[in-house]
């Protein structure tokens, strides 16, 4: 069967790394270039000279991480986890780095030797869960997001996460359940990431953009949110789900069905006539 995929990336990583920002001292104002602008004085007071803070080791590797640089991060990752063997966060940011050069063998062992350091790490549990979703294993994938989520109940991109993974094992009721959930826990985990900085991976494919869009605005709906309802809904129709008219019988949508958008995207399609 043909994947499809949103407009996302197929396997989106949510890394945000805090980089210590670099303040500049002001320049010269002796200098004698005419072509410079004159200065306004904004204060009688110099600023005190700012010294910028070298970046650690972790930081150099989140860095080639954001830089798109994953070899040399996983070097980098590579030589922390020999410094601190220990270290669970060094051990899932290697796999991390190898995931994202489709080393996913070698990745799931970091991921899974992780989560053997830190019996509670969610992050590397959850991106187990996410190499067995892109093998489409999808049991292993829902069984490993499971024991994230018991580990971290309170992380919306975790049933996010399974609720794809029941997806793509065709157990629709079950997946929105999962989507349900996670609007329950961030209402906008959707339309943003929702993972902590530098640990965690989405894979968010889809095989039946049609089926799928459905069941994100039947999530959607049950949530009270009818205005990203609606927009799914078209989503849907404009990939041409032919059971679109399954709305007007499923309590999800009964209180949308009067509403002037709802009728709009019920109507037919209309097609130019041949001139």
């Amino acid at each position: 069967m043909i994947s499809y995929r949103l407009a996302i990336p197929v396997s989106v990583l949510l890394f945000a790394a805090t980089i210590p920002k670099v303040v500049r001292s002001a320049p010269d104002n002796k200098s004698n270039d005419a072509s410079s602008p004159p200065m306004q004085a904004v204060s009688q007071v110099a600023p005190p000279s700012t010294v910028p803070v070298p970046l650690t080791e972790e930081e150099l590797g989140d860095l080639m991480m954001i830089r798109k640089e994953y070899r040399d991060a996983a070097d980098k990752y590579r030589e922390l986890t020999r410094q601190d063997p220990r270290n669970a966060v060094y051990m899932n940011k290697l796999g991390i780095a190898l995931h994202q050069q489709t080393e996913l063998g070698a990745a799931l062992k970091c991921y899974e030797k992780a989560v053997k350091l830190n019996p509670s790490y969610a992050d590397a549990q959850n991106n187990i869960g996410t190499i067995w979703y892109q093998r489409k294993k999808y049991s292993k994938a829902i069984r490993a997001y499971k024991k994230a989520i018991k580990m971290r109940s309170d992380m919306a991109v975790l049933y996010s996460n399974l609720g794809y993974a029941y997806f793509g094992d065709k157990k629709y009721e079950a997946s929105i359940a999962s989507f349900r959930q996670a609007l329950t826990l961030d209402p906008l985990v959707f339309e943003h990431g929702s993972a902590r900085a530098g640990s965690l991976l989405q894979d968010r494919s889809v095989y039946d953009r049609g089926r799928f869009f459905f069941l994100l605005a039947k999530s959607f709906a049950e949530a009270g949110n009818f205005d990203r309802s609606l927009f799914y809904l078209r989503k849907a129709k404009d990939e041409g789900y032919k059971s679109l008219k399954d709305v007007k019988s499923d309590p999800a949508f009964g209180a949308m069905l009067k509403l002037p958008a709802m009728q709009e995207v019920l109507a037919p399609p209309t097609y130019p006539l041949n001139p």
